[in-house]
């Protein structure tokens, strides 16, 4: 009995003559190797380079790769410093009207927790960036958040804010 790889072959196998004839070999510059000539290990890696088999591995090992720290404690005259600055800011904002297109400018420095539940700082710890852009509103009182373009900034996140406005003022 013949076996197809570690199986036997059944007994009304349809495709039991082209098994039997093997592998087709073709003579070097015959008509089918002059229009299918072998393929250079470049093309190969080219044509399979892009192949991603496994979703989101690429983006789960480069956050892996990311250096998470604990969050900065502020302290008292860094904390006032900052709220004078949000008062300005506020200010700035009420008065402009609804469709106001000279939005304070700022640079806002803020806190991130790692949101990756597959790492071990997930929620304790993580990483500062800083978000440049107009700031479109700052609710201090509800929901205790500032939107700056069309990202929402916690206030016990934010570290540090820089603008123009504040040029006459110190910084952190």
């Amino acid at each position: 009995m013949m076996t197809i790889g570690e199986m036997p072959m059944p007994a009304g196998f349809r495709y039991r003559d082209v098994f039997l004839r093997g592998r087709p070999h073709h003579q070097k510059y015959d008509a089918f190797w002059r229009k299918h000539p072998p393929m250079t290990p470049q093309r190969w890696a080219k044509i399979y380079a892009p192949f991603d088999a496994l979703d989101g591995f690429d983006e789960c090992i480069s956050a892996r790769n990311v250096l998470y720290s604990g969050r900065k404690t502020l302290s008292a005259d860094e904390q006032e410093q900052l709220e004078r600055k949000l008062s300005a800011l506020n200010a700035l904002i009420r008065q402009s009207g609804p469709g106001d297109t000279l939005l304070p400018q700022v640079s806002v420095t803020c806190f991130r927790p790692c949101a990756d539940f597959r790492i071990e700082s997930y929620n304790r710890s993580g990483s500062y960036e800083t978000v440049t852009g107009a700031v479109r509103q700052i609710d201090p009182v509800l929901t205790h958040t500032i939107t700056i373009e069309e990202q929402t900034i916690l206030l016990s996140d934010i570290v540090d804010i820089n603008s123009p406005l504040f040029s006459g003022t110190e910084t952190s």
